[in-house]
């Protein structure tokens, strides 16, 4: 008789298992074993390259990509250097962009700041093999370019420029200053704040939009340290205005300090209104304050250039020290002096019609690949505190406003401006050589 039982039901353990893919997914040793992640370690360092590869890993578990790819998207994932700034292509149409670090330094001034990473004579006669002044040819290269200063001298930024100077001259006396002149300089630090923290005090003359000559003449005294003038690089007054001379001030029997900001050293018909060191300076004012960073096209730093005797008390000062630049900065700012036309240089002075076919090309051949994208003019400007209200006339490539983000996070960032629901990337202060790199990230954005 036939027996119906109840089936018996299978084992799990006899059930064939599903290979895990994750068990695919190669050991962190075995990955860093890869020549490529091995050289990578001898350029960045263990730790980062370590990371690249968990990174890799985790992707890998998620399915994110395959587990035979996780050593290529570890090698893909590692970083330029060592350290977390990246390069970003400047689209914004500002051509000094403080959240891009100002300006861009020349060819020159990198070269130079890639060979004082080493060891250098910054303070050192090699000649002699004695002590020598930091920073002597990078002093000297800044009076080559401003013959009408006895002497100079190198801090770390503009605003420590000021402070030396108000410091050095005027700690427990009177800085007389505008009110019209009473700027804040970023970031919500404002200049009468600044000097006051040196322990001066700040003898206001004039109003908001009108200062003259005998408002100053008015207030200097026994207590006057100096006399300060500012000019308003970040801000225009216009209409019912009047302000006082550098060579009016001079004429009143005390020491000028006078802050152009921009760090133009020679008059530049691009900027005619723009003051520059060289005038200054010839106007009679006793130090001339600057930044580095700005017109001038180099490092952050902030330049005195003036009279040799208070120059020399300037840097004498033991506040001096505390201000003083590294070899890095001395390397740049020399090299940029000395050197070819900066990258500010030529964007500033980069022709409107040329910009206009640039673009026009550009646009062009990401039609031809399938992006939505137009040649339009556009404006620029100085930016980076310099030239109020001066407009470049530009040009831009016009794509949709939706790719802002995508270029903004791609590989280089790419950062433009959003107007008119558009995102434009204008093309002044973007290099003709990094076309390519620009055309490449645009298709990439959008996912051509």
């Amino acid at each position: 008789m036939e027996h119906h039982g109840t089936p018996t039901r299978p084992h799990p353990g006899d059930r064939a298992q599903a290979p895990d893919p994750r068990r695919e997914i190669a050991g962190t040793d075995v990955l860093l074993r890869d020549p490529r992640l091995v050289e990578g370690a001898r350029r960045l360092g263990p730790r980062l390259v370590k990371q690249a590869v968990a990174q890799a890993q985790q992707r890998a578990r998620a399915g994110e990509i395959a587990a035979a790819d996780v050593a290529d998207a570890a090698v893909a994932a590692l970083p330029r250097t060592a350290a977390q700034l990246r390069p970003v292509l400047n689209a914004t149409g500002v051509l000094l962009h403080t959240n891009l670090g100002r300006a861009p330094l020349s060819a020159a001034a990198r070269d130079a700041v890639r060979e004082a990473g080493g060891c250098t004579d910054v303070e050192l006669d090699l000649a002699t093999g004695g002590r020598a002044r930091r920073g002597a040819s990078a002093l000297a290269a800044l009076l080559e370019r401003v013959p009408q200063a006895q002497a100079a001298h190198v801090v770390n930024n503009g605003a420590a420029a000021l402070v030396l100077a108000a410091t050095a001259l005027a700690a427990g006396k009177e800085i007389v200053i505008s009110r019209g002149e009473m700027v804040e300089i970023g970031d919500g630090f404002r200049l009468p704040d600044l000097l006051e923290s040196t322990g001066a005090r700040l003898r206001e003359v004039g109003t908001t939009n009108r200062t003259t000559a005998e408002d100053y003449a008015a207030a200097v005294g026994p207590d006057t340290g100096f006399v300060l003038k500012v000019h308003p690089s970040n801000f225009r007054v216009e209409g019912f205005t009047r302000s006082a001379s550098v060579a009016q001030l001079a004429a009143l029997g005390v020491p000028v300090v006078a802050d152009i900001g921009s760090g133009l050293l020679a008059p530049d018909p691009a900027l005619p209104a723009e003051p520059d060191a060289a005038g200054w300076l010839r106007a009679g004012a006793a130090v001339v304050t600057a930044s580095g960073d700005k017109l001038l096209g180099g490092p952050q730093c902030g330049l005195l250039l003036g009279e040799e005797t208070t120059v020399r008390r300037l840097a004498r000062h033991p506040l001096a020290r505390a201000l003083r630049v590294d070899k890095l900065t001395l390397a740049a700012l020399e090299a940029t002096v000395r050197g070819p036309s900066t990258p500010t240089h030529t964007a500033l002075h980069r022709d409107p019609a040329a910009l206009r076919e640039r673009a026009g090309r550009l646009a062009g051949r990401l039609r031809a690949d399938g992006v939505d994208a137009a040649a339009v003019d556009s404006e620029a400007t100085v930016g980076g505190g310099g030239a109020p209200g001066v407009v470049l006339p530009s040009a831009a490539l016009a794509l949709p406003a939706g790719l802002a983000r995508a270029l903004r996070t791609g590989e280089p960032p790419v950062m433009g401006r959003l107007e008119a629901g558009r995102c434009l990337l204008d093309l002044r202060a973007v290099p003709d050589a990094d076309d390519e790199t620009l055309l490449r990230a645009v298709r990439a954005a959008a996912g051509r």
